[in-house]
């Protein structure tokens, strides 16, 4: 008999920087990585379309965004908190 593993999906946690859209709010996430050769910290902001069901989240908004099955072609997290 197999076991059951269950999948956790992607959390991630960004600010609101546009909410223009109908049900959608694009998220920035901002993460540091550790340069291979000098060992140096570098920041790096990556977008993501998110959706958002209510259009409760405005500009600024600090948001969770967790990973779901694709909603649209760019669409695959929705708002979480």
């Amino acid at each position: 008999m197999e076991k059951q593993i269950k999948k956790t999906n992607k959390i991630l946690k960004g600010v609101v920087t546009s909410d223009k859209m109908s049900k959608t709010v694009v998220v920035e996430v901002t993460r540091f990585v550790e340069h291979k050769k000098y060992g140096k910290r570098i920041k790096k902001t990556k977008k993501y379309k998110a959706h958002d069901e209510n259009n409760s989240k405005k500009v600024g908004d600090v948001v969770e965004i967790e990973e779901t099955r694709p909603i649209s072609k760019d669409k695959k997290f929705k708002v979480v908190a």
